[in-house]
């Protein structure tokens, strides 16, 4: 498993490439071109009751074989034997290039394959705390955040409804117990969705731990009220959200803007200007800053050995005014030739902080456990020991 973490950025080059020349050019034709597929959406019908009842539409999740989620690279903590375990929901990033369909065919090989290196880097991360449940989907494929045409709604619409019954069936396997939320990019996109539909507001939002949301703004105006849950101010907090998008300086983050406004917030008003959350996953607070000291392990690929390695105290972080988490210069690390236009550092938003956010989901699973033991007896949800 460990031989194969090396695609996790190499295969991150098929996917972001065209990106690069795209935004290079700056030009919004060329990339319609590129990415927006030609044809109309085509319309699917839900997925049956009961179809994440099968192992195979699962990336990830207990007793499944060759779970990549279980893969850790060399020098990383682990949970202590016996401790509590939280259930832990990843909704993975966008791993559909091509324009073919609005949305990946369940089956499509490449996507699939590219969703578990996904999984294996990113939520590997949280493996400390809880087991890991990834589910398939039908996601919206990368063009569909290049455009403003109607079709790329429905297509992330699509990847939602999958995600939700993909989560029913989560729920009905941990009916009790801590929840930790995760989703990186197109699955932190959703995952607002999915708080606000089934999280604010009901007895759920008492069992959940944590929710990481790095990839994607999360308007403070327009998303976090209708989430139901509180910014993470402090790393002993629980029941809080994270969410941070992480560049080098000089920084150019436009394009990233452009994307945002495209969106709508959680309560239906224009994003645009909107300023968005920043956690700064070195520190578990809102807008803070770090030095390098602080970081425990940046997750950095070594294609010689076809693995993966930690290196500590390599890369600061710091939110700034304009809501982004700077990391300063570009990191003297070898972590591949995958970085976005603008010194974009989108796809190593996990990674660069693997090591602490795998801490920072114990300390607040522990805070959360905490918070129930000074609950009445009777409210208390039941917390799953370790196998």
């Amino acid at each position: 498993m460990a031989r194969k973490f090396l695609y996790v950025v190499a295969v991150l080059l098929v996917l972001f490439v065209a990106a690069r020349l795209a935004l290079t050019f700056w030009a919004d034709e060329l990339t319609e071109f590129t990415f927006v597929p030609a044809g109309t959406f085509e319309t699917q019908a839900p997925m049956a009751q009961g179809a994440w009842d099968k192992p195979e539409m699962w990336i990830a999740r207990p007793g499944l074989a060759n779970d990549p989620a279980r893969w850790l690279p060399k020098g990383a903590t682990k949970a202590p034997a016996g401790s509590a375990r939280a259930a832990v929901f990843f909704v993975h990033p966008t791993s559909y290039m091509t324009k073919a369909h609005w949305n990946a065919p369940l089956d499509d090989a490449e996507a699939n394959a590219r969703a578990a290196l996904f999984t294996q880097a990113m939520a590997s991360a949280f493996t400390a705390a809880g087991d890991v449940w990834a589910p398939r989907y039908r996601q919206a494929t990368i063009g569909a955040f290049f455009t403003e045409r109607p079709e790329a709604q429905q297509a992330l619409d699509l990847a939602y409804g999958d995600v939700t019954q993909a989560f029913d069936t989560f729920l009905k396997a941990n009916p009790e117990g801590p929840v930790i939320l995760v989703g990186h990019s197109q699955g932190a996109l959703l995952m607002r969705r999915l708080l606000r539909d089934r999280v604010a507001g009901t007895p759920l939002a008492a069992r959940i731990a944590a929710v990481y949301m790095p990839g994607w703004p999360v308007s403070l105006a327009h998303d976090l009220p209708r989430m139901g849950l509180p910014p993470c101010t402090s790393d002993n907090q629980a029941g809080c959200v994270l969410s941070w998008l992480s560049v080098a300086d000089p920084a150019d983050t436009g394009a990233l803007l452009k994307g945002y406004a495209r969106q709508k917030g959680l309560d239906g008003a224009a994003l645009a200007g909107s300023p968005f959350l920043c956690t700064n996953p070195l520190t578990g607070s809102q807008g803070a800053s770090a030095d390098a000291s602080g970081n425990t392990g940046t997750l950095v690929p070594d294609f010689a050995n076809k693995t993966g390695t930690l290196v500590a105290q390599a890369v600061p972080a710091a939110c700034e005014l304009d809501g982004f988490l700077h990391i300063g210069p570009p990191p003297k690390l070898d972590m591949g030739d995958y970085v976005l236009p603008g010194n974009n550092y989108h796809v190593y938003d996990i990674t660069l902080f693997w090591e602490n956010l795998r801490a920072d989901a114990r300390k607040r699973l522990t805070a959360w456990i905490a918070q129930q033991d000074a609950a009445p007896e009777q409210s208390v949800p039941n917390v799953k020991p370790a196998p």
